[in-house]
């Protein structure tokens, strides 16, 4: 049993899945965050909005850390997205590492643009203040290198091992929805009871949703 036929129910809806593009400072720590809700299906960091090419983590240029998401808007909306975004980060604050760490957001379509500044509006009065974050359109992405995708996860070796039936290649981690889920947790974002009712609802079959709680469940950190 590998972790793409496990996860093929998940991804049936690909069709219909959306794509956020954003940055909100360093890019662990909102794939975390992001990786851990619902609705999401696939978390990746990386490089946007810059000229440089064949950006890296060491060789970035004039690009932004950034984070995508994949999502499923039946179950997580794209204004919802939105107000997480600005709901967790401050987007006004001086940068001091050039683009690296500003507040970022690409749209798609004119409809998230429509809905981006919406939603902009809604949290200027919020915050009582303009928001600065850098809007535009979509223009690239370019993941970061391997060792950054679920970076939180990784940071736990003993878990590592565990997993590694479910994931013989590092790089399976990036794209799985399970590990999206666990990078999350490791970060704080979830408990082991809404992670293990969450997957219980996943589309795919039983035996497959009692694996995956099983493995998530006796997994030891």
């Amino acid at each position: 049993m590998t972790i793409k036929q496990i996860e093929e129910g998940l991804h049936q809806s690909d069709r219909r899945l959306e794509l956020a593009t954003f940055g909100m400072g360093c890019f662990w720590g909102p794939e975390a965050r992001f990786g851990g809700m619902p609705g999401v299906v696939r978390t990746r960091v990386g490089f946007a909005g810059g000229t440089e090419l064949n950006p890296t983590y060491r060789q970035m240029g004039d690009h932004t850390e950034t984070v995508q998401i994949e999502f499923d808007p039946l179950v997580i909306s794209y204004t919802d997205v939105l107000r997480e975004f600005w709901q967790n980060h401050y987007p006004n604050r001086d940068n001091y590492k050039g683009r690296q760490y500003i507040s970022l957001w690409h749209y798609h379509t004119e409809q998230q643009h429509q809905t981006v500044e919406a939603i902009k509006k809604e949290m200027e009065a919020k915050l009582g203040e303009t928001i600065e974050t850098e809007i535009t359109p979509f223009s690239g992405f370019t993941a970061a290198e391997e060792r950054h995708q679920k970076y939180y996860l990784k940071r736990y070796p003993k878990a590592l091992e565990q997993l590694a039936e479910l994931y013989p290649d590092r790089e399976l981690l990036t794209d799985s929805t399970f590990a999206a889920r666990l990078n999350g947790f490791v970060k704080g974002y979830g408990t082991k009871d809404s992670v293990r009712e969450e997957i219980a609802q996943w589309n795919m079959e039983e035996v497959e949703q009692k694996f995956l709680i099983k493995l998530f469940s006796k997994m030891k950190w």
